[in-house]
């Protein structure tokens, strides 16, 4: 199956063999975290069947449709502030600054799985065709996960556009499988970096906490990474996916303050808290990472944990204006200057059958704290 990709091999996996993050042993070998799992972070008090995570719940995607726009009238003009960000859906964000634009996670399938048959359906379609999107600067893939990494969308993607793309260490074989020319493909280890040829854009990889593997027999066979996108004037964190862990005060030592911090906030439990963060440890790294206007991401696409659907906003809503955060709750498809403002209103209430709307029938106002059953494993 194409989808799964392909792994490394040659002068990739010699690279990716030297990485001080590859550990080879009588079990096998692979990548691992610096910090597998962080004290206090893990629950292993319930252990539900497979079937319990698949028969899903009434709760697990909106009622009707998100609002959403159009954003090309907006990228027609320069952000007067010279750094905006278009959330397009889960953790595809365009990012425009100074003049440039990188892509992050580019998905725009309607399954985040091996096949487009079966799998995490995506809540709606992307604000526009990939085919509208205008001319990338670079393009940033996280890590090889389906809800990061999307066969389809790389295809089409090489063909319209010439861009570079910056990931991981062993990342590159897949793209190169998929199609993309391996001069075009850039792979990072942590505090590795590519600079773009003729511009001031930097762009880093940094650690994150999580796995990679995009099959039952691939398991942290490539890298995964946190990504800082910089410009002489502003700074930009993108987190891929992670679990709440203390090398984010090492990138903050390094390449902080951060203008926008972008941070996964969806597909958590407590049972995956050292490779998801969730709203509440989203919190916690931003101020690790020393605060900066906060843009959630990895939310309000795909089914991928057993919590509501709105739960990771419903509870960013309540806790982070408590805790001083310069929140950016975009809906899909507004472009936002972090300079400029706040977007606190719950747009996502808008397709009815919300938390806020079953609080009003139960008087509970606040974000849920119980959990169904959780998953033996996050399909993320």
């Amino acid at each position: 199956m194409k989808s799964l990709g392909k792994r490394a091999s040659g002068l990739r996996l010699e690279r990716m063999r030297a990485s001080p993050r590859y550990r080879v042993t009588d079990r096998g070998e692979g990548f691992h975290n610096v910090h597998p799992i962080l004290p206090g972070l893990r629950d292993h008090t319930e252990r539900p069947s497979v079937g319990d995570f698949l028969r899903g719940g009434d709760r697990r995607k909106p009622a009707g449709p998100l609002p959403s726009l159009d954003p090309r009238d907006a990228w027609l003009k320069p952000a007067g502030s010279g750094l905006r960000a278009t959330w397009l859906g889960h953790s595809t964000v365009m990012i425009e600054i100074d003049g440039l634009r990188v892509l992050t996670d580019p998905v725009w399938g309607k399954r985040a799985s091996p096949s487009q048959l079966a799998g995490p359906r995506r809540f709606q379609p992307v604000p526009l065709a990939l085919k509208a999107l205008p001319p990338l600067d670079a393009v940033v893939i996280s890590h090889d996960h389906y809800d990061h990494l999307d066969l389809g969308t790389i295809r089409e993607l090489v063909t319209l556009q010439e861009v570079p793309f910056i990931t991981s260490l062993g990342v590159g074989a897949h793209l190169q499988a998929w199609g993309v020319p391996a001069e075009r493909i850039v792979e990072l280890d942590w505090w590795e970096h590519w600079q773009a040829p003729a511009a001031e854009l930097r762009i880093h990889a940094a650690p994150s906490q999580h796995f990679s593997g995009r099959s039952m027999t691939d398991r942290n066979a490539t890298l995964w990474s946190s990504q800082v996108i910089e410009t002489p004037k502003h700074r930009v964190f993108f987190s891929g996916d992670t679990g709440l862990t203390p090398e984010y005060a090492a990138i903050r030592q390094r390449f902080g303050p951060f203008d926008l911090v972008m941070l996964e906030v969806g597909a958590f439990h407590p049972s995956w808290g050292d490779i998801h963060l969730g709203p509440d440890n989203a919190l916690k790294a931003l101020q690790y990472l020393g605060g900066g206007a906060f843009l959630p991401v990895h939310w309000g696409t795909f089914s991928l944990a057993l919590h509501d659907w709105d739960e990771p906003a419903e509870t960013l809503l309540q806790l982070g204006p408590r805790q001083g955060a310069q929140l950016l709750m975009p809906r899909l498809g507004e472009a936002m200057e972090p300079e400029h403002g706040e977007r606190l209103a719950p747009w996502w209430r808008e397709a009815g059958g919300t938390k806020a709307d079953r609080a009003v029938h139960t008087g509970d106002a606040g974000p849920a704290r119980g959990l169904p059953k959780p998953a033996p494993w996050p399909l993320d």
